[in-house]
C-alpha cells in the first residue's frame, strides 16, 4: 500500500510511504520525504515539495491508495494550506482522503523512542501516560495526554503550559515552557525539547493504524476537519455606524 501524507500544523511537510497491511512484520518503508524548518512558508513550499515526492505526478497520483492529512491542531493559516492541497490532491487524483490529529506524530515518534542510560537502550522512552505539546502562540501550546502505548487519553487542548501538571511532556511546546512545566512537576527531554508533527511521522503512525485494522476504513481516521481550537482573529464586518 502507497498513501501520500501531508501535514503543516508546524512545518510544511509531505512524505510518500509505502507498506503492507496485512504483514506486521515488515517495516514501513519511506519512499520520499520533505519537510521545512521554517514554520511560516506554507503556502509557498508546499505544492513544489509535494510535487518533488514523485517522478511522475499525473501518473503516480491517482496510483495512490490514499492520502492522510494532518488535522492539526494547528495556526489557521498554516494549517489550511495543508488540508486544502490533501482536498485537491485527493479530488484531481480520485483518491479516498483521511484525517489524523497532527500531535499523534509526536505521540507515535515518542512511543518508537528506547531511553538510553551509558549509551545503551533500556527500554521505552515513554514509561508511562505522557504529554505531547506544540508551540500554540500566544503564550500557549497544543497538547494531548495519550497511554504508554501512544493511545490518545485527553486532549486535544490548547492554553498556557501551566495547565499541564506531573509525568512526562515531549514536543517542542515542553522545550519553550520548561520552566513552567518542571516547576509543575513535569519532566522534559532535551531529545524531544523542538520535535514538531511531521508528514513522515505522520505516516508511520496512519501506517501502524491501517495495520492494526487490517484495513484503510477500520483505522478509526478522522475526515479531513482542521482542529483549530480557536476561534478566527478574522472577523465579519458589523453595520456601518449612522454618523449622525
Amino acid at each position: 500500500m502507497r498513501i501520500l501524507t501531508i501535514d503543516t500544523s508546524a512545518v510544511a511537510s509531505a512524505a510518500l510511504l509505502d507498506f503492507d497491511p496485512l504483514n506486521h512484520v515488515r517495516t514501513t518503508e519511506v519512499v520520499a520525504n520533505f519537510a521545512t524548518a521554517d514554520t511560516r512558508s506554507h503556502a509557498e513550499v508546499l505544492a513544489p515539495g509535494v510535487k518533488s515526492l514523485f517522478t511522475d505526478p499525473v501518473v503516480e497520483g491517482p496510483a495512490l491508495d490514499a492520502i492522510v492529512v494532518g488535522t492539526g491542531p494547528g495556526p489557521f493559516t498554516g494549517l489550511r494550506s495543508g488540508i486544502a492541497m490533501a482536498r485537491t490532491l485527493a479530488f484531481t487524483w480520485d483518491v479516498p482522503l483521511f484525517g489524523l490529529m497532527s500531535l499523534d506524530a509526536l505521540a507515535h515518534q515518542v512511543f518508537d523512542a528506547p531511553a538510553y542510560r551509558d549509551g545503551r537502550a533500556v527500554g521505552p522512552l515513554a514509561m508511562g501516560e505522557f504529554v505531547v505539546a506544540t508551540d500554540a502562540r500566544r503564550k500557549e501550546v497544543y497538547w494531548a495526554r495519550y497511554s504508554a502505548g501512544a493511545s490518545l487519553l485527553e486532549g486535544p487542548h490548547v492554553g498556557p503550559a501551566a495547565e499541564i501538571s506531573g509525568g512526562q511532556v515531549f514536543g517542542a511546546g515542553a522545550g519553550l515552557y520548561q520552566d513552567v512545566l518542571e516547576a509543575n512537576g513535569a519532566r522534559v527531554y532535551s531529545l524531544f525539547a523542538d520535535a514538531q508533527p511531521t508528514a513522515l511521522e505522520l505516516g508511520r503512525a496512519a501506517a501502524r493504524r491501517i495495520t492494526a485494522a487490517g484495513s484503510l476504513e477500520g483505522a478509526g481516521f478522522l475526515d479531513s476537519t482542521p482542529l483549530y481550537l480557536r476561534e478566527s482573529d478574522a472577523k465579519v464586518p458589523g453595520p456601518r455606524k449612522r454618523a449622525l
